[in-house]
């Protein structure tokens, strides 16, 4: 026998999928408007009020003006939790942290008394494969790195990389013991915030031990608050400084761009988006029409940089190596802002 359900039934595979279909039908009817790149926002303007919906499956966030438009529904508040979560609201900004997932993974790994560590890593910590090492609990292992995986989703600071050995749960466990220094470090959204887009990056060459592959670092600001941030290892082997700072500024232009995108739905336009990057030789390259010996191993994919420069979307500036450490401070400001809120 074969049964149809007529409605969708919660925790089935395509009930999100049915719930999103009847609320996006539902919010189009009401005379929102569906935001160009990102396919679950809706805005609803009237006048100078504006109202901003954001669906994340079933969960729903709702924001807008002072006086922004209103209408019935169930479950209306401040909003305090949202996908783990925490945001706390006040006149000068938005705090949002994961002080409590923080403390319920330390306590699920046994680290909950551990002792604190003031850094997420050592300088010279290298790791490889260390293939004679010894063997520790994958399952373990891959819970407290999905754990990580998830708080980075707010935490910036603790950016990382099978079978793991001895070695490599002691990387890991030590980035457990900075958390247990840091739980209530979170990004601080000030209201004072201007919304000038720009974006830095910058490339750690040939620094995997492993695959000797490169590892692009971006971050994107609105304002002075943080909004977007990438640590990831390139696809391809990069053969010089270069081409891997290329690679990466390519990462963050792309980044820049759905950004620009995105923020076109709320009205605000932007010309030349500043892309800082340390290394001239890359601005070089992406501002050379002329393809030479140095970009004849580089992806085709990358050079859209390239194009994007001579578009006029982005300008790229360079900004010296040492300077990057005002980059990382101001950053950090981000975590710190106003913890007293928490209290």
């Amino acid at each position: 026998m074969v049964y149809k359900l007529r409605n969708a039934l919660y925790g089935l595979k395509q009930a999100p999928r049915a719930w999103y279909a009847w609320l996006k039908s539902f919010l189009l009817k009401s005379g929102f408007v569906m935001g160009s790149v990102d396919k679950i926002l809706f805005l609803l303007s009237r006048g100078s009020d504006t109202l901003i919906v954001q669906i994340y499956v079933d969960d729903i966030i709702f924001g807008g003006s002072p006086h922004a438009l209103e209408f019935e529904m169930s479950l209306m508040g401040e909003l305090q939790f949202f996908l783990g979560l925490q945001i706390k609201q006040g006149l000068e900004g938005t705090f949002v942290h994961q002080a409590k997932y923080t403390r319920d993974i330390l306590k699920k790994f046994n680290m909950g008394d551990s002792k604190p560590m003031t850094t997420p890593m050592s300088t010279n910590t290298a790791l490889h494969a260390d293939k004679d090492g010894e063997a520790v609990d994958q399952k373990e292992f891959r819970g407290m790195i999905g754990s990580l995986l998830y708080l980075m989703a707010i935490r910036p600071d603790i950016q990382f990389a099978a079978s793991p050995r001895t070695s490599h749960l002691q990387a890991v466990k030590h980035i457990f013991r900075y958390l247990k220094f840091t739980p209530e470090l979170g990004l601080w959204y000030s209201s004072d915030s201007s919304l000038s887009l720009r974006g830095f990056s910058d490339a750690d060459h040939a620094g995997c031990r492993i695959d000797r592959k490169s590892t692009s670092g971006t971050c994107q600001f609105l304002g002075t608050s943080l909004v977007s941030w990438s640590s990831r290892k390139q696809t391809n082997v990069a053969l010089s400084t270069t081409e891997a700072e290329y690679v990466a500024a390519a990462s963050c232009c792309s980044q820049l761009l759905w950004m620009k995108a995105t923020l076109s739905d709320f009205g605000l336009k932007y010309g030349r988006i500043p892309l800082l990057v340390d290394s001239t030789s890359a601005i070089s390259v992406a501002k050379n029409p002329i393809l030479h010996f140095r970009t004849k191993h580089i992806d085709v994919r990358f050079h859209f940089l390239r194009d994007h420069y001579e578009k006029g979307d982005i300008d790229l500036i360079h900004v010296e190596g040492v300077d990057n450490a005002l980059i990382k401070g101001e950053i950090e400001s981000q975590w710190t802002g106003l913890i007293a809120l928490l209290v």
